[in-house]
């Protein structure tokens, strides 16, 4: 006989068991969630975006919780809904996965308050009500009809349930009604979803993770409903709205070490860069998410508030192909040194993956970046000769999903910047693949960094502070100065000749370098050009590229 689900009390256990069925569920819905996808971008990815959130959030709970074993002690419902929040908020994807990570969070918020609750219907209906009231602060320009008057509904059916005295089932139960109900009414309140005749993704989701916590309180478990638009069943995904054809490009999702200050001030500098700005956290670990024409720029804005990692930068091009079905044919996917560099690729159309100094992408990184492409074809750009073999293991991995993935064996950012100068979607994947390679083979590439100890090297012995100048992989100077020793590297460079001179800058080199170097160039090799990036942060001091 299956296994019937049993009631818990409001503790550890009890969210433990909510997490469980609340992938579970989305997991089920996952599907039919993406297919009625229109607001606020018709990408067909709500529920798999929700999913994922779910699941990282789960994760965190059960590292947290461990084993429960006879004679341990039980561990309190504080530690449990701050594990389960915590974790939504580091693996939030997308505009729903980063609304659901701060429901979460306003209900750990209350929830972590007591971690014995005497009353937990009142304190359920407190942490309901504190997660909408989050929600909506979270996101900038918060919008009737989507998940957001879910949860508000959600919250205010589980305050009614608590001053009638219900129990923390009876506010769960509540909630789910509330929130049912709400979810029915969201085409009449938001136009895009009334012209696709759909409920709100989003709310969807919603919906799904409160009958997973009622389901955890009291061993009920609620009755499976399909997804619904208001004419039954949404059997295709629907047309991308206007908004969806009409709004910014690009994605942007990154974490964020920042202060309280910082961030106030980034949510302004975002707010004009683009929509869909939603920034959740706080105790100084923030999630940002918004939609943008100029993805370099909203990655700069993070690195002036503070430390931005795990960017993720998305094309809604090939977002709505997905929502209607269709895979991109190829795409690109560059591991780089630096998040100015991230930037860059991004609006090259690649999907970056950012190598931060000591820490080596792994090769489950590069296959979750291949398969975010969602392109039948990808050509994979590792950046450096000591990722060859991890970029060659993802690669089998992605050919087994069906998909043709090329590696090209870069060994520098520059070469990668090279390759994807060239790359052309309209040649064949053959031809393109062995121009990127030609590109990438025909630039040499060079380095600026600084000793950090006495050391021998191939140029003599280095101490601590140098400036060591190295081409293509080799230490071919030692000099004291970050100006002359570029010199020295790029005459060396040059020597064999040159048609292009491409510089990357650290975050913390001055401009007054580059202009000193790029008129070096002009001087001594009059048919040379120039290019110059801002590498960003975690990229080293300068990077140089000679084709």
């Amino acid at each position: 006989m299956p296994h019937e689900p049993q009631p818990h009390t409001l503790d550890a256990e009890a969210v433990r068991t909510w997490s469980s069925l609340a992938v579970a569920a989305l997991g089920r819905a996952r599907e039919d969630i993406d297919a009625i996808n229109v607001y606020p971008v018709a990408d067909a990815d709500t529920g798999t975006n929700l999913l994922l959130t779910a699941e990282s959030a789960g994760r965190a709970l059960d590292e947290a919780l461990g084993d429960v074993t006879e004679g341990t002690p039980p561990t309190s419902l504080a530690r449990a809904v701050r594990a389960y929040a915590h974790g939504a908020l580091t693996g939030a994807r997308g505009n729903s996965g980063t609304i659901l990570a701060q429901l979460l969070r306003g209900v750990a918020d209350v929830l972590g308050e007591d971690p014995a609750p005497r009353e937990p219907g009142p304190l359920l209906a407190r942490a309901l009500t504190r997660a909408a009231e989050s929600a909506y602060a979270a996101v900038a320009h918060p919008v009737e009809g989507t998940m957001l008057t879910v949860a508000a509904a959600a919250a205010r059916a589980g305050r009614t349930a608590e001053a009638a005295a219900g129990n923390a089932a009876d506010v769960a139960r509540a909630a789910y009604d509330g929130a049912r109900a709400a979810l029915a009414e969201t085409p009449g309140q938001l136009p895009a979803l009334g012209r696709a005749g759909v409920v709100d993704a989003g709310g969807c989701g919603i919906v799904a993770v409160l009958g997973a916590l009622w389901q955890a309180l009291s061993g009920q478990e609620p009755a499976a409903e399909p997804v619904r638009g208001r004419a039954g069943p949404v059997p295709q995904p629907p047309e991308p709205c206007a908004h969806a054809q009409d709004g910014p490009g690009y994605e942007v999702i990154y974490l964020l070490e920042a202060s309280d200050e910082s961030v106030a001030a980034l949510r302004t500098r975002l707010d004009g860069l683009g929509d869909s700005l939603v920034v959740i956290g706080g105790d100084g670990l923030w999630n940002v998410h918004v939609h943008v024409d100029d993805p370099g720029a909203a990655v700069e804005a993070g690195v002036v508030a503070g430390r931005p990692y795990r960017i993720r930068i998305t094309h809604f091009g090939d977002e709505r192909r997905r929502a209607r079905g269709e895979r991109v044919q190829r795409a690109v996917v560059a591991v780089v040194p630096g998040e100015g560099l991230a930037g860059l690729c991004g609006e090259a159309g690649a999907t970056a993956v950012l190598a931060r100094p000591g820490e080596v992408p792994a090769a489950a990184e590069l296959l979750d970046a291949v398969r975010r492409a969602h392109a039948r074809e990808v050509v994979l750009l590792p950046g450096a000769a000591e990722l060859r073999a991890v970029a060659a293991a993802a690669a089998e991995q992605a050919r087994a999903d069906g998909i043709r993935v090329a590696v090209v064996p870069t060994r520098s950012a520059v070469q990668g910047l090279a390759a994807l100068a060239v790359h052309d979607p309209d040649a064949t994947f053959d031809e393109d693949v062995v121009a990127m390679t030609a590109a990438a083979g025909a630039t040499r590439y060079g380095e600026l960094a600084v000793a950090e100890s006495r050391s021998f090297t191939s140029a003599g012995i280095c101490q601590a502070g140098d400036v060591l100048g190295l081409i293509d992989g080799d230490v071919a100077v030692i000099g004291t100065a970050l100006a002359e020793t570029a010199e020295a590297v790029l005459e060396r460079m040059l020597g064999s000749g040159g048609e292009l001179v491409t510089l990357v800058l650290g975050p913390e080199v001055p401009d007054a370098l580059a202009e000193r170097l790029e008129a070096y160039v002009q001087h001594g090799h009059l048919a040379v050009d120039t290019a110059t990036y801002r590498g960003g942060r975690y990229c080293a001091p300068l990077l140089i590229g000679v084709e």
